[in-house]
C-alpha cells in the first residue's frame, strides 16, 4: 500500500508541475514578446491541464487497458489503484490551474 501512495504522490506532483511549469514559462515568453502574459499564463494553463494528466499516469493508453483487463478478469484492486493515479493526477492539474488562475487574479 506504501507503494500506491507513493505513486499517487508523483502523479498528483508531475500533474501540478506539467501545468505550472508551462503556464509560468508561457508568461514569461509573453513578456519577452510584449503580450499580456496574464491571458497567456490562463489559456497555457487550462490547454495543459489534459495534457499533464497523460504525462503523469505514463503518456500511454496502458493505465486504461490495465483497468479494462482487470475489470474483465474480475479482480478489481489493481483497476482501482489505476483509476486512483488518474485521480490523483487529475488533482495535480487541477490544482496547478487553479493556483495559476488565483495568481493572475491576486498578481494583475
Amino acid at each position: 500500500m506504501d507503494e500506491f501512495y507513493t505513486k499517487a504522490a508523483f502523479c498528483f506532483f508531475i500533474a501540478f508541475g506539467v501545468v505550472l511549469g508551462g503556464a509560468l514559462l508561457a508568461g514569461m515568453g509573453s513578456v519577452f514578446l510584449m503580450t499580456p502574459p496574464k491571458v497567456k499564463m490562463l489559456q497555457v494553463a487550462g490547454n495543459l491541464k489534459i495534457w499533464a494528466l497523460v504525462a503523469a499516469v505514463g503518456g500511454t493508453i496502458d493505465p486504461i487497458r490495465v483497468i479494462e483487463s482487470h475489470i474483465l478478469e474480475g479482480v478489481l484492486s489493481p483497476a482501482i489503484q489505476q483509476i486512483g493515479y488518474i485521480l490523483f493526477a487529475f488533482l495535480g492539474a487541477h490544482m496547478g490551474t487553479e493556483l495559476i488562475q488565483w495568481m493572475c487574479r491576486n498578481g494583475g
